[in-house]
């Protein structure tokens, strides 16, 4: 199967802008997604999907891959098929897997993106794909900008929500917490049914597009990630990754880049 990673990436970020080149350790944040990105074994090749010409010329620098698109675009989802289609247009082939590697995840290490295409490779049956993880502690599991979520039995995602869930108001033993990590893996077909899908309800409310998804009777098949990770959504974040990247044994192999 070809499988492609694809890192969604714009400096108009709302509440961080210019992140995509926002330093971490010296090296743009964009920077370590990709190098990182590309240590998959998983992955055939790793594009960035940007409007921005200044992430582009900084991608050319590390001899990566960039896709122009549109600058209208509201969701990463968006972003990642219209690079998906030129991709494919461009090489004259055909992708069956497609992750999507959120521009604000420069922790992502390659054994996370193997484990979450493991599954698709093993069951045809399964269209979409989500890395989650543990919440270690209450701030983050009160935090707005984490996305909380709950899963069924066999490991399906049954609801996300900004809002701490569950609720642990009248139950006082352990409270399993998952967040969601912005990696996602679609096969080909579902990437673009699910962008041509209605925008639902709880997906506006709660503001997370996977909603769009449960809401529409369709399954998320989650995937416990082998390494904790922190995305950065705000400058203070992108402190906090600094310095667990200054310990970092993946960024010790690629860390004399610029």
């Amino acid at each position: 199967m070809k499988t492609i990673g694809i890192i969604p990436a714009r400096m108009a970020s709302t509440r961080f802008p210019g992140k995509p080149l926002a330093p971490i350790c010296g090296i743009p944040m964009v920077g370590h997604i990709l190098m990182r990105s590309r240590m998959s074994k998983a992955l055939d090749d790793v594009y960035v999907a940007t409007c921005d010409t200044s992430v582009v010329n900084y991608v050319a620098t590390l001899g990566g891959k960039a896709v122009m698109t549109l600058d209208t675009h509201e969701r990463a989802t968006d972003r990642t098929a219209e690079a998906m289609l030129k991709i494919e247009k461009d090489t004259g082939t055909t992708v069956d897997i497609v992750v999507m590697i959120q521009g604000d995840e420069p922790l992502v290490t390659p054994a996370l993106i193997d484990a979450l295409v493991r599954p698709m490779q093993d069951d045809a049956s399964i269209q979409i794909t989500n890395l989650i993880s543990t919440i270690n502690n209450d701030e983050e599991f009160h935090s707005p900008n984490t996305v909380k979520i709950v899963m069924d039995e066999a490991g399906y995602a049954l609801y996300f929500s900004r809002e701490p869930i569950p609720s642990a108001k009248k139950y006082h033993g352990t409270i399993p917490r998952f967040k969601q990590l912005g990696i996602i893996a679609f096969r080909r077909s579902f990437l673009l049914k699910f962008n041509n899908l209605a925008p639902t309800p709880l997906e506006k409310i709660e503001s997370v597009d996977m909603l769009r998804v449960l809401e529409h009777g369709l399954k998320i098949k989650l995937v416990m990630s082998p390494d904790n990770i922190y995305g950065v959504d705000t400058p203070e974040d992108r402190k906090h990754v600094e310095e667990i990247m200054e310990h970092d044994p993946i960024f010790a192999k690629y860390a004399g880049t610029k």
